[in-house]
Order: structure tokens, then C-alpha cells, then sequence
């Protein structure tokens, strides 16, 4: 598998990125930081909440912590705006502890691409709502879809 390259390439326009929204909620819903981090340059740079780090290395490690502690995690994703090699998105996820408790987290993200379609830049700004499990919303993958955690995928 080619991981140079992740088409649609910028600039974007509407549909291609709302292309890459999906892509990205459908692989992120694999919770396989392999899969994920592939979407990134080696070099890609991040600050996820109070995180910063820098390549597809520690993006791996990054993300396999994220759900080993973040059980039953599904994530939603929507295109906020979009200019050139630069995407906007809004996303809320839950997900629980491992106590037991529920969380319904929301943010924005604000992504730049290379030349190649790989994001070479990802803020992340999230804030966390402990919700009681019934309350939740999001239950896997978007109803038309049959993919989730641990399922196979295409990369976007």
C-alpha cells in the first residue's frame, strides 16, 4: 500500500472536503493508530489539547493510549470550513472510561495539508462532558455504515 499520497489533494473545494471529514470519522472510528497515523506526513505536527508532538511515531503512541482508555469510543465529524490546503471541523465523541464513566467530548480541529493530501498540521481544541450512559447519542459507526472500532477500512 502506497502511504505517499491521499487523494482528494488540495485545494479543496466542498466536496472534496467533505470528502476528507468523512474519511477522517470513518478512520479514526477504527480506533487503529496504524491505520490513522498513515493519513499524516512522517513529520505531521499536532497539539491535541494540551498535547504537542510531532510525527506518525508518536501520533501511534498517541492514539493507542487514547483507546485503551477511551473504551467504546464513536466520533462524529463535520466540515466547518475549508480554504486551499486548510480544513475546519467541528466533531463531538463519546466514549467511557475505564470506570465506567460516560464522557461526550466536543471540539474543533483545524487541519493543513501538504501537496500530497497528507495532513501536515492538526490543532485539536476539545472540552469533556461527563454524561450518564443515557444520555448518549452516538452508538458506532453512523447508522448507514457498518464500520467501527476494529473494522477493515479504507485509508483516507
Amino acid at each position: 500500500m502506497n502511504d505517499g499520497a491521499r487523494p482528494p489533494f488540495p485545494p479543496s473545494d466542498l466536496e472534496t472536503a467533505a470528502q476528507k471529514v468523512q474519511a477522517a470519522e470513518d478512520a479514526w472510528n477504527t480506533c487503529d493508530p496504524q491505520r490513522v497515523s498513515l493519513a499524516y506526513t512522517p513529520t505531521s505536527v499536532w497539539r491535541n489539547r494540551d498535547v504537542f508532538l510531532t510525527g506518525r511515531e508518536h501520533i501511534v503512541e498517541f492514539l493507542t493510549a487514547k483507546w485503551q482508555r477511551e473504551l467504546e469510543y464513536s466520533l462524529r465529524k463535520s466540515l466547518w470550513d475549508f480554504h486551499g490546503n486548510r480544513i475546519a471541523v467541528r466533531f463531538q465523541y463519546e466514549c467511557r472510561d475505564l470506570r465506567g464513566q460516560w464522557w461526550r467530548s466536543y471540539g474543533n480541529e483545524l487541519w493543513e495539508f501538504d501537496g500530497n493530501g497528507l495532513m501536515a498540521r492538526r490543532e485539536a481544541s476539545i472540552n469533556d462532558l461527563a454524561i450518564a450512559e443515557s444520555e448518549r447519542r452516538y452508538f458506532g459507526p453512523r447508522p448507514d455504515d457498518q464500520r467501527g472500532c476494529g473494522r477493515d477500512i479504507p485509508i483516507w
